[in-house]
């Protein structure tokens, strides 16, 4: 990516997900070198045919998943990733030990089976040998930096998805993992999402066709780094995102941290330095690819939106709860599964269809009905491969209740490391100027669609078969003596 935000050359490489036993997401990272090394040969290929020259390399990956290191830097079992629903008994464990609201006013966030922390524990519970041999445990996108550079680094957008970083200090709380009997210096250094975590070293350099000495600059997570190529951030905290990937995602940014006292919605820290709550559906647009791979694996994707769009707002009384791997926010609630209600022999594809629509929409309602108090958002921005429906984007304006605008060029997290990167380049002083200089110009708002009694219907289905509902009073308690001391 140029100064101005110009995409000189992109690629990509693939690498398997291994399902082990069900609920369990693994992937080896000698996969993600692999893919790694692919896709650098091919940009530097790339750019020495248009007589271009890399200043830096920026990172951006998966959130939450634990690469465990062993004294050498050998990798010790296949990496555990962010949607791995194993660590059910350790988030229990967690907070029988750091109370719910301690722990949320510390970190932002609740024991959630995602996070790196629960995993952790769980190698701990199960794998004690391997856990005896642990030095290091490290995020996916740090472990790529560590192999390229030889330096182990972290940043605050990444590690406050550990679920142990205070997210006033900046730091790894000590108080909780001594609380949890884990040692502090299992994690590594915490320094700014725009630092340089070292360069790159002559091996790799010789295996990429890159310069050796090029600067790695520490990065951030993927939804951090994806509000960074919109432009999201601490200077603008009436605007916010909307995703429709696999997972949907409501993006809302903060100049403090302030977390939901209840942790149905996560907090984490940004990378431009501010903060930002982070509402997670997990089966966004993976819930309509689901229903496509299910029914009509032979029709395109557009077919069943167009068919869905000839059905009357509320899907003639057909309700789809679009839990299929269980469910974040607000219900935090992995065991959580997806329904459809009010099916009957009238009720056709387009109907299905449109239900699915319609319950991603509401989901992401309830989340926004969390964030609302929370944040200063006016508007959305676009993002995610479920954005090009304008429709489908009519319904989450109208259920959300905000414009959702959106943006042509549709950046991702690859496009926000490079930003991350262009300080360390030289290209931009800082980080606030180089997100200016790049800024998608978004299109105007959708037209909001009308939801008809959808989301009344979801609310109760939802609120029948899970009662623990996003409007019930907190069931965390009161802040114990950890909090004590701690900045909220």
């Amino acid at each position: 990516m140029t100064a101005d935000g110009q995409v000189v050359a992109e690629t990509d490489a693939s690498y398997p997900l291994l399902t082990p036993q069900p609920g369990w997401t693994e992937q080896r990272p000698h996969d993600w070198l692999d893919g790694v090394r692919r896709a650098l040969r091919d940009l530097s290929a790339r750019l020495e045919t248009l007589h271009a020259a890399p200043v830096a390399l920026g990172l951006a990956g998966q959130m939450h998943g634990l690469v465990p290191l062993g004294a050498s830097g050998e990798v010790l079992r296949p990496a555990l990733l962010w949607n791995d629903q194993r660590t059910g008994a350790q988030v229990e464990d967690i907070e029988r030990r750091v109370p719910r609201a301690d722990l949320v006013a510390r970190t932002g966030n609740r024991a959630v089976t995602g996070f790196q922390l629960p995993k952790l524990l769980w190698m701990r519970d199960e794998e004690p040998g391997l856990y005896a041999r642990l030095r290091l445990a490290l995020l996916p996108k740090d472990y790529l930096a560590f192999v390229l550079t030889g330096v182990a680094a972290t940043e605050p957008s990444d590690a406050s998805g550990v679920g142990a970083l205070n997210l006033s200090r900046g730091e790894w709380d000590t108080d909780v993992l001594g609380a949890l009997n884990v040692r502090p210096d299992l994690f590594p250094p915490v320094q700014p999402s725009v630092a340089v975590t070292g360069t790159l070293t002559r091996e790799w350099a010789d295996h990429l066709g890159l310069p050796a000495g090029l600067p790695v600059v520490t990065g951030g997570g993927d939804n951090a780094a994806a509000g960074i190529a919109l432009g999201l951030g601490a200077a603008r905290p009436q605007t916010g995102s909307v995703s429709l990937g696999t997972s949907g995602v409501i993006f809302a940014p903060q100049s403090e941290p302030r977390p939901d006292p209840q942790g149905r919605v996560h907090c984490f820290a940004h990378a431009d330095g501010g903060f930002h709550l982070l509402g997670v559906t997990l089966a966004a647009a993976g819930s309509l690819h689901w229903l496509h791979a299910k029914l009509a694996p032979d029709t395109p994707i557009e077919t069943l939106l167009a068919e869905a769009a000839q059905v009357p707002p509320g899907a003639d009384g057909v309700t789809f709860l679009p839990y299929l791997a269980g469910e974040r926010s607000p219900l935090m609630n992995p065991d959580a599964r997806a329904t459809f209600a009010g099916l009957s022999l009238a009720h056709g594809r387009g109907h299905l269809v449109r239900a699915v629509l319609e319950g991603v929409a509401a989901s992401l309602a309830d989340t926004q009905a969390v964030i609302r108090p929370l944040s200063s958002l006016t508007e959305l921005l676009s993002t995610g491969g479920g954005a090009r429906s304008d429709l489908w984007l009519g319904m989450v304006s109208a259920a959300v209740g905000l414009p959702v605008r959106p943006t042509e060029a549709r950046p991702g997290a690859a496009h926000g490391a490079a930003i991350l990167a262009m300080p360390a380049a030289g290209l931009h002083p800082d980080l606030n100027r180089a997100m200016h200089a790049v800024r998608p110009v978004p299109d105007e708002p959708v037209t909001p669609q009308d939801l008809g009694d959808a989301p009344q219907r979801y609310a109760l289905l939802r609120s029948t078969l899970y009662p623990a509902s996003p409007t019930d009073p907190d069931p965390a308690g009161t802040p114990g003596p950890l909090t004590q001391g701690a900045p909220a």
